[in-house]
């Protein structure tokens, strides 16, 4: 195990790894840093030193049945952790730990016994015992809080404590609600800091810290600036100071604006500065090559060491509107009004035309990061803290890759549920995934998180103010209103085409003809129309002289209609709208914008669903299947999932093919044995109710002719719709589960519905009848409907496969008839990886 950064509840950095030997001069430091009452709670007696012989032991594990991690703060332990197995091959382990003084109440014991129970687990260790004394009640705590079962007996003045270590739902909810606070914490230290060190700022006002100094002095910041300068006493009219530990007040941001090979020792002095975060706009990292990019990750290693966390490099900069804030750390002269969206760009060239966009729709903006480079602090970081933030209503995304695509989606899953993200999320996607997600398929992947996904710049504005400003609609239903039938009858084919009803007796033309009044009394209408769900207005001005100007004030109209509860979009050709209201250029861009909240409110409508238990799941049996290659594999590591796969057995010869089919038992069925021909009936690799030696023997060899020797031979299953499962490794969400029907036809027409896992019960149900092809399933044309609960079911225990087989890279059921009573998997093949420890799984760390 290499080190791993981990956050704590304060929002600092820590490090974590295994002890080593070297460790041991750091173990007795550490040891004479505690009190004595820490001594007496974790050893039971005062232990003023520790012997030799308790050294050695604690220094020397074999990682396996004695495991112990250390916890560093920047080069000292502060922490350790252990566990040692109570017998050779018991399931059973001793655990304990012990955190220095300073150090405690800050989550790190909870940090260990995550780490400490992953290494256990994977070592077969099932249970955990510990003895805690009365007193401690910290320690007892760690351990209650955590969501294990715990067992308590009170013997000889000590609290026997004993509990499973295997994850349940309950501790991962603690595991991750843990995460979430620690990251939004982390977060918040650097959107509202006290005092902020600048470095770069020349004394001559040039530059790019110059820049950023007199930005953030301009819009006000709260608290104070400090301009670190190696000479000059002041700059920008500030005192300035060649290091931000002189200036003698508190100084908890840095804004890094220095040429690359200084940066190490600006890190340095923000750190001895007591610094939380580090803001480095400067450039020359990873962007710019090999060397950029190992100078990056030391970058992150030396903040993470002095429990900073970093901003970029490359980076815009960060922004909070917030009154009592009013920090402008960006290269952005001017910042949109304040506002409830927070927003986030991974492009800090492009957050400069984003941010002129925010200002120029009046979309007013609660806090803003624009992350560069993204070395640390990423958009899930952002997610976290926007969660909870009573700031911020809707979350906007500008991202460019993902680093951990099945924590965002699983923190969109949550977090979508009270606030609305919309993300113009345009990823690089190698070229060619065979058998993966297309364009369309993306989109619907988006949608099972509950991501509004736009596709320009101006849609994700068009999205965000429409959010901002107005309510959600309740339904899919619209009431077209105007004074031009040209353009009303636009809106209603516009909103046809995006899946919305126009509502019955709409769309409705006052005429060109109309007023004020009209115009007014028809827009109340609608809206206490019970039929009508949101308002679409577009209004092309009148003629000149047509009206008097008293009843040519269109916008006035609109003013009865926002306070409903129903939301309105507006194309006013005429200008001039009220500011609560979402004005676009185009009528096609008003429709399309609704139309993707509409479908946002009806994933909010729908019951998230849940992850259902499975029986006959066998975990031990999967990883034999996994570390054994051979024919069978796919089938074995199937049926741990309790998934049978129907028998196939290759031959090479007719006289073989006719000796197979004897033992199976007439009828056979002979297949071409490559992957890409077994269902393949129209090209006759498929022959099939094969009833005796003879027609095997015939069979086989008009085979063989056309497709080589290798040939399958399997009993013959009744008949039934013929579908097809996927699992493939997506370089945006992570393994992902794909549905559809068999037939060349479907593959051609890329007819596969996909969710990413893991599934509930609601995904496999959506996977089924998503398809185009999938009213084929219930009884299309007086055909006998199927077992869609037998699709279900397989579905999830593929998706249940997907999830803890990290190694299983793709999966492909082709086959799987589907009839009234059941189905067959006919044939399955696997690839398999080499062993990673996926995102987004195991214990925590950054």
């Amino acid at each position: 195990m290499s080190t791993v950064d981990v956050l704590l509840s304060d929002g600092t950095t820590v490090q974590l790894r295994r002890i080593d030997p070297d460790d041991a001069p750091a173990i007795v430091a550490m040891h004479s840093r505690f009190s004595e009452r820490t001594r007496y709670l974790r050893y039971f007696s005062p232990y003023p030193r520790i012997p030799d012989r308790d050294l050695h032991r604690f220094v020397y594990v074999d990682h396996h049945d004695r495991e112990a991690f250390v916890v560093l703060a920047g080069d000292r332990i502060v922490a350790v952790g252990r566990y040692e197995r109570l017998g050779p091959r018991s399931p059973d382990a001793e655990v304990a730990f012990v955190v220095e003084d300073a150090y405690q109440g800050r989550g790190i014991g909870s940090v260990l016994l995550e780490h400490l129970a992953d290494a256990a687990r994977r070592a077969g260790i099932t249970s955990f015992v510990a003895e805690v004394l009365p007193a401690n009640g910290a320690m007892q705590r760690v351990f209650a809080d955590f969501g294990y079962q715990v067992q308590r007996q009170f013997a000889d003045g000590v609290v026997h404590l004993s509990f499973p270590i295997a994850p349940t739902e309950q501790t991962l909810e603690v595991q991750r609600g843990r995460e979430q606070r620690t990251e939004a914490r982390s977060i918040a230290r650097l959107l509202a800091p006290h005092g902020i060190a600048v470095y770069g700022a020349s004394a001559t006002g040039q530059g790019v810290g110059a820049a950023v100094l007199g930005h953030l002095r301009d819009f006000g910041f709260a608290g104070a600036v400090v301009p670190v300068h190696p000479s000059a006493a002041t700059v920008a009219g500030l005192p300035a100071y060649p290091s931000a530990a002189d200036a003698g007040q508190p100084v908890d941001l840095a804004v890094v604006a220095v040429t690359p090979d200084a940066v190490p020792a600006v890190v340095a002095d923000a750190a001895a500065a007591g610094v939380h975060g580090l803001v480095v706009i400067s450039a020359g990292f990873a962007e710019a090559g090999a060397a950029g990019a190992a100078a990056q990750r030391a970058l992150v290693r030396q903040a993470h060491a002095a429990g900073m966390r970093v901003v970029g490099p490359n980076c815009l900069g960060i922004a909070n509107t917030d009154p009592a804030v009013r920090l402008n750390a960006t290269l952005a002269p001017v910042l949109p009004p304040a506002g409830r969206v927070g927003f986030f760009s991974q492009s800090g060239a492009f957050g400069v035309a984003l941010l002129a966009e925010a200002d120029r729709r009046g979309l007013g903006l609660s806090s803003l990061v624009s992350a560069g480079n993204r070395a640390d602090v990423s958009g899930n970081d952002l997610l976290q803290y926007w969660q909870d933030d009573p700031a911020t209503d809707v979350i906007m995304l500008y991202l460019e890759t993902f680093g951990n695509p099945r924590k965002f989606a699983r923190l969109t899953r949550r977090i979508g549920r009270a606030k609305p993200v919309v993300a113009l999320a345009s990823p690089a996607r190698p070229a060619a995934l065979p058998g993966g997600p297309d364009e369309v398929a993306v989109s619907a992947l988006f949608a099972q998180s509950g991501v509004i996904r736009v596709d320009t710049v101006t849609e994700l504005f068009d999205v965000g103010v429409l959010l901002a400003k107005q309510p959600l609609p309740a339904g899919r239903r619209v009431g077209v209103v105007g004074n031009s039938s040209a353009l009303t009858g636009l809106a209603a084919t516009a909103c046809a085409a995006h899946g919305l009803e126009v509502a019955a007796g709409y769309p409705r033309d006052v005429g060109p003809r109309a007023g004020t009044s009209e115009f007014a009394l028809a827009l109340t209408a609608t809206a206490a129309d019970e039929r009508v769900d949101a308002l679409v207005a577009v209004f092309a001005p009148p003629l000149p002289g047509q009206l008097v100007d008293t009843d040519a004030d269109f916008a006035a109209g609109l003013a009865g209609v926002l306070d409903t509860g129903k939301p309105v979009v507006a194309t006013f050709l005429a200008g001039g709208l009220p500011a609560d209201v979402p004005a676009y250029s185009g009528v096609e861009e008003a429709v399309r914008a609704l139309a993707r909240v509409t479908t946002y409110t009806d994933w909010l409508r729908r019951p998230p669903g849940a992850v259902p238990e499975l029986s006959d799941v066998d975990a031990a049996a999967a990883d034999a299947a996994i570390r054994v290659d051979g024919p069978d594999q796919a089938g074995r590591l199937l049926g741990a999932y309790g998934v049978e796969v129907v028998d196939s057995v290759p031959v090479r010869s007719a006289d073989e093919a006719a000796e197979v089919a004897g033992r199976i038992g007439f009828p056979v069925a002979l297949k071409a044995a490559a992957a890409g021909l077994r269902h393949r009936l129209d090209l006759g690799a498929v022959r099939l109710a094969l009833a005796d030696p003879v027609a095997v023997r015939r069979a086989y060899d008009e085979m063989a002719a056309l497709f080589g020797a290798d040939v399958l031979v399997q009993a013959m299953v009744p008949p039934g719709v013929a579908c097809v499962v996927e699992l493939v490794e997506d370089p945006t969400f992570g393994p992902v589960v794909g549905f559809g029907l068999g037939g060349v036809a479907t593959e051609l027409l890329g007819d596969r519905a996909w969710r990413a896992v893991p599934l509930t019960d609601r995904d496999a149900r959506e996977l089924v009848d998503e398809p185009r092809a999938a009213p084929l399933l219930r009884g299309y044309r007086g055909a006998e409907p199927v077992d869609r609960d037998a699709l279900v079911d397989l579905l999830l225990r593929v998706g249940r496969l997907a999830d803890e087989q990290p190694r299983v890279r793709a999966l492909t059921l082709n086959p799987v008839l589907v009839r009234a009573d059941g189905i067959s998997v006919l044939h399955a093949t696997v690839r398999i990886g080499a062993a990673a420890t996926r995102p987004d799984t195991g214990p925590r760390r950054l």
